[in-house]
C-alpha cells in the first residue's frame, strides 16, 4: 500500500520546515506511524553518510533518527553541495553525478524527475506517511519549470501543503499571503494550512492578524510555534550557531574553542557536541583580529580546500594560525582542514579549481585530489600519544568520511620509518588502515574522519586534558550520550509543536486529501 503524504513548504529559506518536519516525524512515530522524510532537492554543505555509504542531507538524517528508522538516499535522492560561485556539485541518489553551474543546472533537473519520482516511490511503498519537505520557497516563479523541490514535488507526490512563515524576519502575514497569490490556481489548491514559527510575546496578539488572513486566502491557521532553543543539528549557513559564541551559551566558558569559519565550511555539525560541556566556550571566527589566544583552534572541514587555503592566506589567518601553533595553542584539523595542515595539494584533474598549493606545512602530508570521491563510515581505534590525546590509547572513534584528495604522509612516501608524526590511528577489521596524524608535540593532529567529538568519553578527556594545563580540575562527563542529547532534543522539540500545533487539523488534512485515499 502506498504511503499518506503531507508536505511542509515555507516562505523562504531556514525559517523552520527542517525542524517542523523532524518534529512531526517524532510526534508520528511515537503515535505509532511508520512515518519517514524525502526531501527531493536539497542544497547545503552539511551532509551525512548512510550505511551504504551515500551522501544525503543532515537534516534528513536528523528526520530520519526522529522517526526512528536508518537515513537512506531514498529520503534526499538529489543533494547540491556549492563549491565556487554558481557552482555546485550534484550528487544523485548518494553519488556524485557532476558538478555544474546554476545555469546548467536548470536544464539539467528536467532529467532527474524519474529518478525523484522512483525515489519517493519506493519510500512510499515502505510507510504509512510520508513528511516532506520543501526547499527555499514555492514563490520563486523564475524556477518553476521543471521544479522539483516545491509544488512540483508536491504534485508528483499529489500531497496537500503545510506552509510555514517565519515571524522572526518580519512580515510574515504578507509572506504567507504573497506566497500563496503568486501560485497558479492548481498549486494554491494544495496549500490546505498555515503556520507561524518562532514567535516570542503573547499569541493573543496575532489572533486579529491570524483571522483576517484566514478570511483573504480560506486557508485555516494550523498554529503558531513559539521561539525555543532546541540544539538540533542543521543544514542551513543561516544558522544561529554560526554567529555569537556558543556553549555555555554565555562568555563564561572556562575553556575557548575557536572554529574557523571558511567561506565554503562543511559539516560544522562536527562540533555541536560541544553544547554538551558547560565547561566550554565555543565560538566560529572569521578574521585574525578576532582569534585571540583559544585553547584549542579547530580547522573544519571545507568543500573548496584551496579556495579556503588562499582565503586564510589572504585575509592574515593563516600567518596568524601558524603563530598560534609556534606557542603551543592545540590544533586539530578535520577533512579539508587536515589537507590545509599539510605540505601541499595538489589538484591536477581540475577536481576544484585545479592547480598546487602549499599547506600550512604543520604536519608531514601531501595531498592529490582524486575525481573519485570517498564517503563511508569509518571507525578509528586510537594509537599511544601524549600532549593532547594523552590518556586516549585504544578508544575507538567512529564516524564518517566525506572527500576527494588522498593523502600521504612521509612515512608512505618514503617506505620507511621513523616518520615525526605518527598516525592517529588504525582503521579497517584489520587495522590495516590509518586515518590521521598527530604530531610529535602531541598537539596538532587531523584526520578524515567527521563525527569523532561526538563520542562523548573521548572528547571529555581531550577538554579534560586543556583543562589540566590552565590548571583547572576536571570535569565529570555529561550525564547522556550524544545520541541520547539528540533524542531528548527531538522530544523537546516534538512537544513543543505538539502543545502549538492543531494536529487535529493535521490529520485531517492528510487523510481527507484525495491524493492520500
Amino acid at each position: 500500500m502506498r504511503a499518506r503524504s503531507l508536505m511542509i513548504q515555507g516562505t523562504a529559506s531556514s525559517v523552520g520546515k527542517s525542524l517542523v518536519t523532524a518534529a512531526l516525524c517524532r510526534i508520528f512515530r511515537r503515535q505509532g506511524f511508520s512515518v519517514a522524510p524525502f526531501k527531493a532537492q536539497n542544497m547545503s554543505l552539511n551532509s551525512f553518510i548512510t550505511p551504504e555509504g551515500h551522501e544525503i542531507g543532515r537534516a534528513q538524517a536528523v528526520q530520519a533518527e526522529a522517526a526512528g528508522i536508518e537515513p537512506s538516499s531514498l529520503m534526499n535522492p538529489v543533494l547540491l553541495k556549492p563549491c565556487a560561485e554558481h557552482v555546485s556539485q550534484v550528487i544523485v541518489r548518494g553519488l556524485v553525478r557532476c558538478t555544474l553551474s546554476a545555469r546548467e543546472y536548470h536544464g539539467f533537473r528536467a532529467g532527474l524527475r524519474e529518478e525523484v519520482r522512483a525515489a519517493y516511490e519506493e519510500l512510499a511503498r515502505a510507510h504509512d506517511l510520508i513528511l516532506i519537505e520543501g526547499a527555499g520557497s514555492p514563490a520563486e516563479i523564475n524556477l518553476r519549470e521543471n521544479d522539483l523541490a516545491n509544488m512540483g514535488m508536491a504534485a508528483m507526490a499529489d500531497a496537500p501543503v503545510l506552509l510555514l512563515g517565519d515571524i522572526e524576519r518580519g512580515g510574515v502575514f504578507a509572506a504567507l499571503y504573497g506566497t500563496v497569490r503568486l501560485l497558479e490556481q492548481e498549486e494554491r489548491r494544495r496549500i490546505r494550512l498555515l503556520a507561524i514559527n518562532k514567535f516570542r510575546g503573547d499569541p493573543g496578539i496575532l489572533e486579529p492578524g491570524l483571522r483576517q488572513l484566514e478570511g483573504l486566502l480560506g486557508i485555516p491557521f494550523a498554529g503558531v510555534l513559539p521561539y525555543a532553543d532546541i540544539r538540533i543539528d542543521e543544514e542551513d549557513s543561516l544558522s544561529e550557531r554560526l554567529g555569537a559564541a556558543r556553549g555555555a551559551f554565555c562568555e563564561a566558558g572556562e575553556l575557548d574553542i575557536a572554529v574557523i569559519r571558511l567561506p565554503r565550511m562543511s559539516n560544522y555539525t562536527d562540533f555541536t557536541v560541544f553544547e554538551l560541556f558547560p565547561d566550554v566556550r565555543l565560538r566560529y571566527v572569521q578574521r585574525a583580529c578576532e582569534l585571540g589566544r583559544p585553547d584549542l583552534l579547530v580547522l573544519p572541514g571545507s568543500k573548496s580546500t584551496l579556495a579556503d587555503l588562499a582565503w586564510l592566506r589572504r585575509g592574515g589567518l593563516a600567518a596568524a594560525i601558524l603563530g598560534l601553533a609556534a606557542e603551543g595553542v592545540a590544533l586539530i584539523g578535520i577533512c579539508g582542514g587536515f589537507q590545509m595542515l599539510g605540505k601541499g595539494i595538489r589538484d591536477p584533474h581540475g577536481v576544484e579549481d585545479g592547480g598546487e598549493a602549499r599547506g600550512l606545512g604543520l604536519l608531514d602530508l601531501e595531498t592529490v585530489f582524486e575525481a573519485e570521491k570517498r564517503t563511508r563510515r569509518v571507525c578509528l581505534r586510537l594509537g599511544k600519544h601524549g600532549g593532547l590525546l594523552a590518556g586516549s590509547e585504544g578508544m575507538e572513534l567512529c564516524g564518517y568520511e566525506i572527500h576527494m584528495g588522498r593523502s600521504e604522509d612521509g612515512l608512505r612516501r618514503e617506505g620507511g620509518e621513523g616518520n615525526a608524526c605518527a598516525p592517529l590511528g588504525r582503521t579497517g577489521q584489520n587495522g590495516a588502515g590509518r586515518d590521521g596524524l598527530v604530531h610529535p608535540s602531541g598537539r596538532i593532529l587531523g584526520s578524515y574522519v567527521h563525527g569523532f567529538f561526538d563520542h562523548v568519553p573521548f572528547t571529555r578527556l581531550l577538554l579534560n586534558n586543556l583543562r589540566r594545563e590552565k590548571g583547572l580540575a576536571p570535569l565529570a562527563p555529561p550525564p547522556m550520550s550524544h545520541r541520547d542529547f539528540r533524542l531528548n532534543e527531538l522530544d523537546r522539540l516534538a512537544d513543543l509543536v505538539e502543545g502549538h500545533m492543531d494536529l487535529d487539523a493535521l490529520k485531517s488534512c492528510i487523510e481527507q486529501w484525495p491524493g492520500n485515499g
